[in-house]
Protein backbone atom coordinates (compact mmCIF):
# COMPACT_ATOMS: atom_id res chain seq x y z
CA UNK A 1 0.00 0.00 0.00
CA UNK A 2 1.49 3.34 -1.02
CA UNK A 3 1.34 6.62 0.66
CA UNK A 4 -1.11 7.81 -1.46
CA UNK A 5 -3.59 5.33 -0.28
CA UNK A 6 -3.06 6.30 3.12
CA UNK A 7 -3.74 10.08 2.96
CA UNK A 8 -7.12 9.12 2.07
CA UNK A 9 -7.75 6.80 4.43
CA UNK A 10 -11.65 6.13 5.48
CA UNK A 11 -13.17 3.99 8.49
CA UNK A 12 -16.56 3.12 7.53
CA UNK A 13 -18.70 0.91 10.10
CA UNK A 14 -21.55 -1.33 9.47
CA UNK A 15 -19.36 -2.58 5.97
CA UNK A 16 -20.99 -6.03 5.52
CA UNK A 17 -23.73 -5.35 3.30
CA UNK A 18 -25.55 -2.46 1.96
CA UNK A 19 -25.17 1.59 2.35
CA UNK A 20 -21.55 0.09 4.28
CA UNK A 21 -20.18 -2.15 1.78
CA UNK A 22 -21.61 0.20 -0.89
CA UNK A 23 -19.64 3.42 0.78
CA UNK A 24 -16.48 1.06 0.95
CA UNK A 25 -16.70 0.22 -2.73
CA UNK A 26 -17.09 3.64 -3.72
CA UNK A 27 -14.57 4.66 -2.08
CA UNK A 28 -11.93 2.32 -3.08
CA UNK A 29 -12.73 3.50 -6.58
CA UNK A 30 -11.89 6.77 -5.69
CA UNK A 31 -8.55 5.01 -5.04
CA UNK A 32 -9.23 5.77 -1.34
CA UNK A 33 -7.73 3.07 1.74
CA UNK A 34 -10.72 1.95 3.41
CA UNK A 35 -10.92 0.22 7.24
CA UNK A 36 -14.35 -1.48 7.31
CA UNK A 37 -15.77 -2.17 10.40
CA UNK A 38 -17.87 -5.99 10.01
CA UNK A 39 -18.64 -8.27 13.31
CA UNK A 40 -17.90 -11.13 11.81
CA UNK A 41 -14.73 -12.66 10.08
CA UNK A 42 -16.93 -14.19 7.01
CA UNK A 43 -17.94 -10.63 6.53
CA UNK A 44 -14.00 -9.31 6.50
CA UNK A 45 -13.12 -12.40 3.68
CA UNK A 46 -16.13 -11.30 1.51
CA UNK A 47 -15.04 -7.52 1.42
CA UNK A 48 -11.64 -8.38 1.08
CA UNK A 49 -12.24 -10.78 -1.97
CA UNK A 50 -14.07 -8.13 -3.89
CA UNK A 51 -12.70 -5.30 -2.98
CA UNK A 52 -8.99 -6.44 -2.92
CA UNK A 53 -5.99 -4.91 -0.53
CA UNK A 54 -7.08 -1.48 -0.74
CA UNK A 55 -9.70 -2.61 2.62
CA UNK A 56 -8.49 -3.22 5.78
CA UNK A 57 -11.59 -5.31 7.75
CA UNK A 58 -11.37 -3.71 11.74
CA UNK A 59 -13.58 -6.90 13.46
CA UNK A 60 -15.56 -4.82 16.03
CA UNK A 61 -19.25 -4.83 17.90
CA UNK A 62 -19.91 -0.79 18.30
CA UNK A 63 -21.12 -1.58 21.47
CA UNK A 64 -17.55 -3.27 22.85
CA UNK A 65 -15.80 -0.37 24.04
CA UNK A 66 -12.61 -2.40 24.34
CA UNK A 67 -13.31 -3.55 20.11
CA UNK A 68 -13.60 -0.47 18.97
CA UNK A 69 -10.61 0.70 20.65
CA UNK A 70 -8.69 -1.59 19.47
CA UNK A 71 -9.70 -0.91 15.67
CA UNK A 72 -8.79 2.72 16.23
CA UNK A 73 -5.23 1.48 17.15
CA UNK A 74 -4.84 -0.99 14.36
CA UNK A 75 -5.75 2.06 12.34
CA UNK A 76 -3.56 4.57 13.86
CA UNK A 77 -0.60 2.14 13.41
CA UNK A 78 -1.21 1.43 9.49
CA UNK A 79 -1.86 5.72 9.28
CA UNK A 80 1.57 6.43 10.79
CA UNK A 81 1.79 10.16 11.55
CA UNK A 82 -0.97 11.20 9.18
CA UNK A 83 -4.52 12.42 9.72
CA UNK A 84 -7.89 10.10 9.18
CA UNK A 85 -8.85 11.78 6.08
CA UNK A 86 -12.90 10.25 7.04
CA UNK A 87 -14.88 8.09 9.73
CA UNK A 88 -18.45 6.69 8.02
CA UNK A 89 -20.21 6.16 11.28
CA UNK A 90 -23.56 3.79 9.45
CA UNK A 91 -23.47 0.68 11.80
CA UNK A 92 -27.08 0.45 13.65
CA UNK A 93 -30.00 -1.53 13.97
CA UNK A 94 -33.78 -1.12 13.97
CA UNK A 95 -35.86 -2.73 17.05
CA UNK A 96 -39.63 -2.34 16.09
CA UNK A 97 -42.90 -2.66 18.04
CA UNK A 98 -44.98 -0.31 20.02
CA UNK A 99 -43.94 1.62 22.70
CA UNK A 100 -46.82 0.79 24.67
CA UNK A 101 -45.57 -2.95 25.02
CA UNK A 102 -41.77 -2.03 24.22
CA UNK A 103 -39.56 -3.86 27.02
CA UNK A 104 -37.28 -1.06 28.39
CA UNK A 105 -34.28 -3.29 27.76
CA UNK A 106 -34.88 -3.40 24.01
CA UNK A 107 -35.03 0.40 24.27
CA UNK A 108 -31.84 0.36 25.73
CA UNK A 109 -30.39 -1.95 23.36
CA UNK A 110 -31.47 0.04 20.03
CA UNK A 111 -30.01 3.66 21.95
CA UNK A 112 -26.54 1.68 22.90
CA UNK A 113 -25.78 0.43 19.43
CA UNK A 114 -27.13 3.72 17.11
CA UNK A 115 -26.35 6.79 19.73
CA UNK A 116 -23.74 5.63 21.87
CA UNK A 117 -22.61 3.09 19.40
CA UNK A 118 -21.80 6.20 17.69
CA UNK A 119 -20.21 8.26 19.94
CA UNK A 120 -17.75 5.32 21.22
CA UNK A 121 -16.46 5.02 17.87
CA UNK A 122 -16.38 8.45 17.00
CA UNK A 123 -14.43 9.46 20.53
CA UNK A 124 -11.82 6.61 19.62
CA UNK A 125 -11.32 7.86 16.01
CA UNK A 126 -11.44 12.12 16.78
CA UNK A 127 -7.63 11.90 17.74
CA UNK A 128 -6.94 10.10 14.11
CA UNK A 129 -8.94 12.93 12.06
CA UNK A 130 -7.39 16.05 13.83
CA UNK A 131 -8.50 16.61 17.29
CA UNK A 132 -4.98 15.36 18.43
CA UNK A 133 -1.54 17.37 17.74
CA UNK A 134 1.40 16.60 15.65
CA UNK A 135 -0.43 14.46 12.55
CA UNK A 136 -0.10 15.50 9.27
CA UNK A 137 -2.61 16.55 6.80
CA UNK A 138 -5.79 18.28 6.67
CA UNK A 139 -8.49 17.43 9.21
CA UNK A 140 -11.05 14.50 8.67
CA UNK A 141 -14.33 14.65 8.29
CA UNK A 142 -17.51 12.34 9.82
CA UNK A 143 -20.26 11.40 7.70
CA UNK A 144 -23.18 10.13 10.19
CA UNK A 145 -26.12 7.94 8.44
CA UNK A 146 -29.14 9.62 10.01
CA UNK A 147 -32.89 8.56 8.52
CA UNK A 148 -35.98 10.20 7.08
CA UNK A 149 -36.73 8.81 10.79
CA UNK A 150 -34.69 10.80 12.64
CA UNK A 151 -37.04 14.12 11.44
CA UNK A 152 -40.08 12.51 11.52
CA UNK A 153 -41.17 9.36 13.83
CA UNK A 154 -43.18 6.84 12.02
CA UNK A 155 -45.36 4.58 14.29
CA UNK A 156 -43.79 1.55 15.41
CA UNK A 157 -40.36 2.40 15.01
CA UNK A 158 -40.49 4.23 17.86
CA UNK A 159 -37.41 3.31 19.15
CA UNK A 160 -35.22 3.69 16.24
CA UNK A 161 -37.00 6.90 15.53
CA UNK A 162 -35.69 7.93 18.93
CA UNK A 163 -32.05 6.42 18.03
CA UNK A 164 -32.36 9.12 14.75
CA UNK A 165 -33.08 12.40 16.63
CA UNK A 166 -30.52 11.85 18.86
CA UNK A 167 -28.00 11.21 16.43
CA UNK A 168 -29.37 14.22 14.92
CA UNK A 169 -29.06 16.38 17.91
CA UNK A 170 -25.96 15.03 18.76
CA UNK A 171 -24.16 15.64 15.49
CA UNK A 172 -25.51 19.12 15.65
CA UNK A 173 -23.66 19.59 19.05
CA UNK A 174 -20.42 17.53 17.79
CA UNK A 175 -20.41 20.05 14.80
CA UNK A 176 -20.07 23.16 16.88
CA UNK A 177 -17.57 21.40 19.44
CA UNK A 178 -15.21 20.34 16.50
CA UNK A 179 -14.54 23.59 14.72
CA UNK A 180 -12.35 24.27 17.52
CA UNK A 181 -10.08 21.47 15.02
CA UNK A 182 -11.45 21.98 11.97
CA UNK A 183 -13.16 18.69 11.55
CA UNK A 184 -16.74 18.75 9.71
CA UNK A 185 -19.80 16.82 10.74
CA UNK A 186 -22.02 15.98 7.71
CA UNK A 187 -25.59 13.89 8.51
CA UNK A 188 -27.36 12.18 5.89
CA UNK A 189 -30.89 11.38 6.41
CA UNK A 190 -31.62 8.41 3.37
CA UNK A 191 -35.20 7.08 3.01
CA UNK A 192 -36.15 2.96 2.84
CA UNK A 193 -32.86 1.82 1.15
CA UNK A 194 -32.85 -1.26 -1.15
CA UNK A 195 -30.63 -3.62 1.18
CA UNK A 196 -30.58 -7.35 2.57
CA UNK A 197 -31.61 -6.22 5.53
CA UNK A 198 -35.23 -6.42 4.35
CA UNK A 199 -34.68 -9.90 3.40
CA UNK A 200 -33.53 -10.75 7.07
CA UNK A 201 -37.29 -8.96 8.57
CA UNK A 202 -37.91 -11.29 11.92
CA UNK A 203 -41.42 -12.12 12.24
CA UNK A 204 -40.68 -12.74 15.50
CA UNK A 205 -39.88 -9.24 16.46
CA UNK A 206 -43.81 -8.85 15.17
CA UNK A 207 -45.32 -11.71 16.73
CA UNK A 208 -44.37 -11.01 20.16
CA UNK A 209 -47.15 -8.96 19.79
CA UNK A 210 -49.68 -10.60 18.51
CA UNK A 211 -51.67 -11.05 21.53
CA UNK A 212 -51.97 -7.03 22.16
CA UNK A 213 -54.26 -4.42 20.54
CA UNK A 214 -52.15 -3.62 17.93
CA UNK A 215 -51.46 -7.29 16.74
CA UNK A 216 -53.26 -7.40 13.10
CA UNK A 217 -52.57 -3.55 12.48
CA UNK A 218 -48.77 -4.83 12.81
CA UNK A 219 -49.13 -7.48 10.14
CA UNK A 220 -50.14 -5.04 7.47
CA UNK A 221 -47.17 -2.77 8.71
CA UNK A 222 -44.83 -4.91 8.39
CA UNK A 223 -45.65 -6.56 5.06
CA UNK A 224 -45.68 -2.47 3.91
CA UNK A 225 -42.28 -1.35 5.54
CA UNK A 226 -41.26 -4.98 3.09
CA UNK A 227 -42.75 -3.76 0.13
CA UNK A 228 -41.73 -0.40 0.22
CA UNK A 229 -37.88 -1.36 1.39
CA UNK A 230 -37.50 -3.54 -1.59
CA UNK A 231 -38.91 -0.89 -3.55
CA UNK A 232 -35.90 1.57 -1.87
CA UNK A 233 -33.32 3.64 -3.25
CA UNK A 234 -29.71 1.81 -4.63
CA UNK A 235 -27.17 1.40 -2.02
CA UNK A 236 -24.89 2.57 -4.27
CA UNK A 237 -26.54 6.22 -4.45
CA UNK A 238 -26.14 6.86 -0.89
CA UNK A 239 -22.28 5.29 -1.00
CA UNK A 240 -21.86 8.16 -3.77
CA UNK A 241 -23.40 10.48 -1.07
CA UNK A 242 -20.88 9.70 1.48
CA UNK A 243 -17.61 9.86 -0.90
CA UNK A 244 -19.86 13.87 -1.73
CA UNK A 245 -19.81 14.39 1.55
CA UNK A 246 -16.67 13.41 2.58
CA UNK A 247 -14.70 15.09 -0.86
CA UNK A 248 -16.79 18.21 -1.61
CA UNK A 249 -14.90 21.49 -0.62
CA UNK A 250 -17.94 22.92 0.43
CA UNK A 251 -20.09 20.21 1.46
CA UNK A 252 -23.58 21.31 3.25
CA UNK A 253 -24.56 20.41 7.38
CA UNK A 254 -27.04 17.44 5.85
CA UNK A 255 -28.37 15.71 2.83
CA UNK A 256 -31.50 14.14 2.64
CA UNK A 257 -31.67 11.34 0.13
CA UNK A 258 -35.12 9.88 -1.02
CA UNK A 259 -36.70 8.38 -3.52
CA UNK A 260 -39.52 10.91 -3.18
CA UNK A 261 -38.39 14.30 -1.69
CA UNK A 262 -41.95 15.55 -1.88
CA UNK A 263 -44.17 13.24 -0.30
CA UNK A 264 -41.54 11.62 1.62
CA UNK A 265 -40.13 14.79 3.35
CA UNK A 266 -41.69 18.37 2.02
CA UNK A 267 -45.04 18.01 2.46
CA UNK A 268 -45.38 16.59 5.60
CA UNK A 269 -43.12 18.77 6.76
CA UNK A 270 -46.03 21.79 5.02
CA UNK A 271 -48.46 19.81 6.79
CA UNK A 272 -50.15 20.33 10.49
CA UNK A 273 -48.88 17.89 12.24
CA UNK A 274 -52.18 17.10 13.92
CA UNK A 275 -53.37 15.97 10.18
CA UNK A 276 -50.71 14.14 9.28
CA UNK A 277 -51.15 12.31 12.49
CA UNK A 278 -54.95 11.90 11.80
CA UNK A 279 -53.75 10.17 7.89
CA UNK A 280 -51.57 7.70 9.72
CA UNK A 281 -54.29 6.23 11.98
CA UNK A 282 -56.60 6.22 8.67
CA UNK A 283 -53.94 3.87 7.39
CA UNK A 284 -53.59 2.14 10.25
CA UNK A 285 -57.00 1.52 10.29
CA UNK A 286 -57.63 3.56 13.70
CA UNK A 287 -61.04 4.09 15.73
CA UNK A 288 -62.04 7.78 15.05
CA UNK A 289 -61.47 9.86 18.27
CA UNK A 290 -63.19 12.97 19.15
Amino acid sequence: MDAADLNRAVVITGASTGIGRAAAARAVGQGAKVFASVRKQADAASLTQELGEAVTPLIFDVADDAAVKAGAAQVAQALGNRKLFGLVNNAGIAVPGPLLHLDPQELARQLDINVVGVHRVTQAFLPLLGAEEGRTGEPGRIVMISSVGGQNGAPFVGPYAASKFALEGYSQSLRRELMLFGIDVIVIGPGAVATPIWEKVDRNEITRYADTPYGPILERVADYMLKNGRAGLPAENVGALIWKCLSDPKPKTRYAILRNEFMDRTLPRMMNPRTVDRIIAKRLGFPKRP
